[in-house]
This record gives C-alpha cells, structure tokens and sequence, in this order.
C-alpha cells in the first residue's frame, strides 16, 4: 500500500483511478483495459508530479525527507556493496541497533561502510529506536573508524536520523562526549571520507558523522540542527509555525549547497526517491564512484588538510570580507601579546638559562 503526504491528494485521486483501470476484473467480471485512458491518466500523474515537486517549500520538503516509503540506510546498503560483514558493539557497554556498522567492497575497492536505519515497520523502527542512536553506537563508529583509518580503508556514511536519542540512560552513558568523541575523530582521520545524507540530518546526531571530506545530500533530504516544529515552539511559541522555520533555518540542499555547507547535491527521480528505488541507487552510486575516484588520487595528509580547510572556509565566503580567504590563513589570527606569551612558554627553558647566567654574572660583577 502506497503512502500519500496531504500535498499529494490529487496525484493519490489519480493513482487509484490507474490502478483500477489496470485491473481488468471488475465485479461484473472480465473487461477490456481501455490502454488510452491508461495512458492519458500517467501522463496526467507526470505532470502533477512535476508541477508539485517543482514549487516544494522548505516544510514540504520535511516531510518528503521522512517519508515513510523513502528508502533507508540498509536498502542502500545491501543495494550497492558486496560482501558485507556487520560489526557489532563498542568494548564498552553493549550493541547500538540503530546503526549500521561493517566493512564491504565498493567494485574492487575495500570500504567502511556506517549508516543510520530507521526501519521499514513499525516493529523494526522500535527495534532501530527510529534511527535515533545512543552513546554506544557512536562509540561503536569511533571503534570502527579507527580500524578503517589504521590500514587505509575509505570510509561512507548514510546519514538518516531526526537527532541523537535524549533518553535519561543515553545521557547518563555520556552521549555528548560520545558525539563529540565522534566529531573529533572524523576530523581527525586520514583515509577519504564521505557522508551522504538520504533523508534527515538532525542535530548533532548527524553532524556526529558528518565531519568528512565530501558532505552529499539527496535533492529532496534536510539537514539542519534543530527540527521545524522544535525551531518554531522555541522562537514563536507555536508549533504550527513550522512552515517559517523551516525557511528561517535554510534546511534544504538548494540552501545548503549555496552557504558551501554540503558539497554536492544527488538528483532524486520525480516525485522523491521513494518512487524509483532503481533510479536513486544509481544516482548515488555515480555519486559515491565520481568522489572516490577524486580523493583516492590525494595523499594522507593532503585527505587530513582538505576536510580541515573545508570545514574551517563555512561560513566565510560571505560576510564582512570582499573574498575568499587563502588556504593557509584561516587559522584563527594570534595577537603580538599572545604570541609572546606562546613563544615565552615554548622557549622557556632558554630564557631560564639566560637569567640564571645573567643573575651569576651579576652576582660575580658585585664582588
């Protein structure tokens, strides 16, 4: 059974009109499938389609990012690698279902492969927790990262989550730490890295595992730090304004890619990806093959310089600047007494020595 959003009344209307023409029983029996009407009422489907999917704003968008027939991490995984070996637990507390962890081929090339799975019903998303992980699944990434960058394996990322689960036991279990944790070791590794974002990216239960050298995104997915309906009952009061935060929060891929947050947007078939399954497998398929390719080509420590550099230039191509700053310059700049304090504490033990020589010659000139 096909699932409908409250904007797409009229494509349901005439979805249900094509299937029952396509059946040729009705209850007087068999009759002839009238083949023109049939054609008549998808080229109709097609043109609503593209005339919906063509004017989305931001909360339309929202809720086409969590559909519930959109597909997840796992149909993706098992779409487009080989050989698959699921790793489980982080050595410390226990097993995160709500994350997909394990290694795989990508072609012939060897990968990390991590993703973020909400489920496909009812009792699987309970079992996934709704794609909202704990400290130990984190944990469980940082465990496995570690592995992959140890012995030179790229790493790829699904990212589907409404945030990171904020249950009393998760917060016990340190699950800031274990985000931040996380952060710092994708910024830290020097394999190839990229996240695709198929569906949410919520809070920093995304960001979590969003630090890579190549950020994608699907046309149709969000990402941004705070729901809609938690943006507008926190600024308006009123959670039916989720239409302006949304908007307000630039949570779209049109958006994003304009501020330099994410790197390239993926095509999703008419109608979002839910409708092709095909279509979109391929399409991040070439995706994931095309960056591959371009990051293999560069050595460790330029794959550790470039994601530093990308995630250090957000946020300045506009502003209170006329361009871009160079590369080399977008540490933070020190002040003269900073840098005399750092180079007092660098070379301390020289100007230890210089006192106690001049203290001596001092003491020897006075007597």
């Amino acid at each position: 059974m096909k699932n409908y959003l409250n904007f797409e009344n009229d494509i349901k209307n005439l979805e249900i009109e094509l299937d029952k023409l396509k059946d040729p029983y009705n209850q007087e029996g068999l009759t002839e499938v009238d083949t023109n009407k049939i054609s008549s009422i998808q080229s109709e489907i097609d043109a609503k389609l593209k005339e919906v999917y063509s004017n989305l704003d931001s909360w339309k968008k929202t809720q086409v990012a969590r559909h519930e027939d959109r597909p997840k991490s796992k149909f993706f995984i098992d779409s487009l690698f080989e050989d698959f070996i699921p790793l489980a637990g982080d050595r410390f507390y226990g097993e995160d279902k709500s994350v997909l962890t394990g290694f795989a081929k990508f072609g012939d090339t060897s990968v990390l492969v991590i993703g973020q799975e909400k489920g496909e019903d009812l009792e699987s998303r309970i079992e996934r927790n709704f794609g909202m992980m704990r400290p130990e699944g984190y944990r469980k990434t940082i465990r496995l990262m570690r592995v992959a960058d140890k012995f030179n394996i790229p790493i790829i990322i699904f990212i589907d989550t409404p945030g990171a689960y904020p249950g009393v036991g998760a917060e016990e279990r340190g699950q800031a730490e274990a985000i931040a944790k996380s952060i710092e070791c994708c910024m830290e590794l020097r394999v190839p890295t990229i996240s695709i974002i198929i569906g949410e990216g919520g809070s920093g239960g995304a960001i979590a595992l969003a630090s890579s050298n190549k950020v994608l995104m699907f046309e149709n997915a969000i990402y941004s730090v705070i729901s809609p309906e938690g943006c507008a009952t926190i600024l308006w009061r009123d959670p039916k304004k989720t239409l302006e935060a949304a908007e307000a929060m630039k949570l779209s891929s049109k958006d994003l890619y304009g501020l330099g947050v994410i790197d390239e947007i993926i095509p999703e078939p008419l109608g979002g990806a839910h409708r092709d399954r095909d279509l979109s497998v391929e399409n991040i398929r070439n995706s994931i093959k095309k960056n591959l390719t371009d990051l293999s080509s560069m050595t460790r420590e330029e794959i550790f310089s470039q994601r530093k550099n990308k995630f250090l230039s957000i946020g300045r191509r506009k502003g209170f600047i006329n361009k871009d700053q160079e590369k080399e310059n977008l540490a933070m700049k020190e002040s003269f007494s900073q840098t005399i304090f750092l180079n007092l504490i660098k070379f301390k033990n020289y100007f230890i020595f210089l006192a106690v020589f001049i203290i001596l010659c001092l003491f020897v000139f006075l007597l």
